[in-house]
């Protein structure tokens, strides 16, 4: 089984030379729904998509399999992507699962938390970290 699940990531980039992986998160009852959603959504977009991850926990990596030195294709993936972040959280989840917030998400993290909260996260950060030494330039933090 080990072997099966560590081979999907080689696999796939037989189809196309990069992949765009993003790890949501839904409620158990709404993986069917969303694996809709973003079968929807690449059909829209005109990608190739892969689904895969911990159906036990809600947790769905799904996989753009695109060229980037292809700009309208990076371009409608990113489109792709913001779409699915928006069901997801339609849908109950969270646009993270597993592999936490990082660069690239960092622009939705407010989608998902919410102002209010990004705020309270800045504000923390800031206590414990005045100079903005730690992590410099991860989020917009007010300086």
């Amino acid at each position: 089984m080990w072997k099966a699940r560590r081979s999907i990531s080689p696999a796939l980039l037989r189809l196309n030379p990069h992949k765009v992986n993003e790890d949501i998160n839904v409620p158990i009852s709404q993986i069917p729904e969303i694996i809709r959603r973003i079968n929807k959504t690449a059909k829209k977009y005109q990608l190739i998509n892969v689904n895969f991850g911990h159906a036990g926990d809600g947790n769905i990596h799904t996989n753009f399999m695109i060229n980037k030195d292809n700009p309208d294709e990076v371009k409608r993936t990113k489109q792709a992507v913001e779409e699915i972040f928006k069901a997801t959280l339609e849908l109950g989840g969270t646009i993270s699962g597993e592999h936490g917030i990082g660069i690239t998400k960092a622009p939705y993290l407010e989608m998902d938390i919410g102002k209010k909260n990004l705020s309270l996260m800045e504000q923390l950060k800031h206590l414990f970290d005045p100079n903005h030494i730690l992590n410099p330039g991860k989020l917009s933090l007010k300086q």
